[in-house]
């Protein structure tokens, strides 16, 4: 796979304020641990191979376990996952591919049992962080591990 256009030579003022948003999830009500399971989780919905690569590899070297990796495609069926992750991934998953009826009530309902609104509003902003990454990587394809040396990923042992 080669990459069609390099977006961030071409748009780097574009580039710039999406590296700016994705910064300022480090910022964010919602710990580490969860934002790596919805960009994990939006990136597999999305078929964005770049982005999936690289979230795993970051969860890897913050400490995920492997078992919970593998486990993310098939959150509802498994143990691994607290209540409040679950709520986080089947938010992003109604945001990820919006129904054409919009968010369900009792979807909204049951996040809103896990997290405050402060969190819903910070989370959404990190799932539509992750799909605007996923629509340009995809466009361009992006290829897997390319930039692996320069964000410091391959200290995760993935390559």
């Amino acid at each position: 796979m080669t990459q069609r256009i390099n977006y961030m030579q071409q748009s780097p003022e574009f580039s710039k304020k999406m590296m700016e948003l994705s910064n300022a999830e480090k910022e964010s009500s919602i710990e580490e641990k969860i934002q790596h399971l919805v960009h994990i989780r939006a990136s597999q919905m999305n078929g964005c191979g770049f982005c999936l690569d690289m979230h795993i590899k970051q969860a890897k070297i913050d400490g995920e376990s492997e078992l919970r990796l593998y486990h993310i495609s098939v959150w509802r069926d498994s143990t691994l996952f607290s209540p409040r992750e679950r709520a986080a991934l089947a938010w992003t998953e109604v945001l990820t591919k919006l129904p054409d009826q919009g968010v369900p009530d009792d979807i909204f309902d049951r996040v809103r049992e896990q997290l405050s609104e402060k969190e819903i509003s910070d989370l959404t902003f990190s799932i539509m962080a992750i799909n605007a990454w996923n629509r340009i990587n995809v466009a361009f394809k992006n290829v897997p591990g390319s930039a692996d040396t320069a964000f410091g990923l391959t200290k995760a042992g993935l390559s």
